[in-house]
């Protein structure tokens, strides 16, 4: 029996120095491409906001989007739910994908499409970590755990949210199963890329969190009306988000007429109702949400604009929009339950968050990371509120639930 353990343990030792090697050099890689990813966005996003009328060029941004992909013969439906799916299969993930993916969330921000870039950093990531994961010649297990890897480190070199970026991808690709067997993988890959990030310059993404409000009955039972209805908030916007393609689909047969038409509705409701500050993923607007300033219909715009260029077909993503409607949201509603508007924003961010990725442990640490703060109480009771509440909705269709929100057994396909 020594002898077992003895061998056993000196498995587990050289299967821990593969992956600090393998998954330390994904993380230089993808700390590498995302940190410059991150500066190309902020790049983009500065010269739109002094030029704002590029934004009519949107429709040709979109046009030339779907032409690369058909070009390099990748299906444009090829995106995040591939990548999440691939790690369940093992379904191989084109190369040629993150480039694509790149360039099209570079034009999409460049010519302000409302979309953010969270879907990027998993694409790419995910990409990277597959193609290099087949051709070290690993077996299926490994190569779903490097793809995992390379998604983790360019969303932590992106956003600058290590531990939280790694949780995340344990997390989301099957809901109530953690992926612990890439736990250490994905750690190293993550810290690695967010520590390279900031030797590099990439500041990440965090906010001055204003006063906690104090512990008691009334303050719990505020947050957990603010959770309830956040989580309403995040069907309607999941809802929205899947419906918006197909009506799009519906309204408009030519997959390059509908993203030219999307396009264009997006540049002359920004033009005619002065919406510049929905242009883009509008991280500039949730640092004010959390400041306490906000107008009380923003949350609303920036879900219909954003449904308005997923369902047309521009490339980005979801997460960044979601924080902005979420904290919008709460800096809204939260004076109407007396709460602090700053602090109700970031609760209802972080629910929103939690309720669309159906993640709630790597929403804490996403927490703790943007507003740097131990004092998780009433966070974590607004993330498990918004989690429970929002039922079996999601971002993500290729995402798996694999046990029951309320229950201890497996999921069952009656509870949707």
């Amino acid at each position: 029996m020594d002898r077992e353990k003895l061998a056993g343990a000196g498995r587990y030792i050289l299967a821990a120095l593969k992956w600090a090697g393998v998954s330390a050099a994904v993380g230089v890689l993808c700390g590498l491409l995302g940190t410059g990813f991150h500066w190309a966005i902020d790049c983009a996003t500065q010269y739109r906001s002094e030029h704002i009328a590029i934004i009519w060029l949107l429709p040709a941004a979109g046009a030339v989007t779907l032409m690369l992909y058909r070009l390099c013969r990748v299906s444009f439906d090829a995106g995040t739910n591939l990548v999440i799916t691939s790690v369940t299969t093992n379904e191989h993930i084109p190369i040629l994908l993150a480039p694509l993916i790149t360039a099209g969330t570079l034009l999409s921000h460049l010519f302000g499409a409302s979309v953010g870039r969270e879907g990027a950093a998993l694409q790419l990531g995910g990409s990277l970590g597959h193609n290099i994961g087949e051709l070290l010649r690993f077996d299926e297990d490994d190569v779903r755990v490097m793809s995992m890897c390379g998604m983790a480190a360019c969303f932590s070199a992106m956003f600058g949210t290590p531990v939280s970026a790694a949780v995340f991808v344990l997390e989301v690709i099957c809901v109530g199963a953690f992926q612990y067997s890439a736990f250490l993988p994905c750690i190293i890959s993550s810290c690695t890329a967010g520590w390279l990030g900031q030797r590099l310059g990439a500041m990440p993404m965090a906010f001055d969190l204003p006063e906690m409000p104090a512990a008691g009955w009334e303050s719990v039972l505020r947050v957990a009306v603010l959770a309830a209805l956040t989580a309403v908030l995040s069907i309607v916007l999941c809802v929205l988000l899947h419906k918006a393609a197909d009506l799009w689909a519906r309204l408009i047969k030519n997959p390059y007429l509908r993203i030219a038409a999307g396009g264009l509705l997006m540049a002359a409701l920004v033009t005619v109702l002065h919406l510049e500050d929905y242009a883009g993923a509008g991280a500039h607007m949730i640092e004010r949400a959390v400041a306490g300033e906000t107008e009380p219909w923003a949350f609303a715009v920036k879900l219909l604009l954003t449904a308005l260029c997923v369902g047309a077909g521009f490339r980005g993503g979801e997460i960044v929009p979601t924080l902005f409607i979420g904290a919008t949201f709460g800096c809204a509603v939260g004076p109407l339950l007396g709460l602090d508007p700053g602090f109700a924003a970031a609760a209802a961010m972080a629910a929103l968050f939690c309720s669309v990725v159906n993640c709630p442990v790597a929403t804490l640490f996403l927490t703790a990371e943007l507003f740097g703060t131990t004092n998780l109480g009433l966070f974590a009771l607004a993330i498990a509120a918004a989690f429970v509440l929002s039922g079996y909705f999601g971002l993500y269709n290729s995402q798996r639930f694999e046990f029951s929100k309320v229950k201890r057994r497996a999921f069952e396909k009656s509870e949707e």
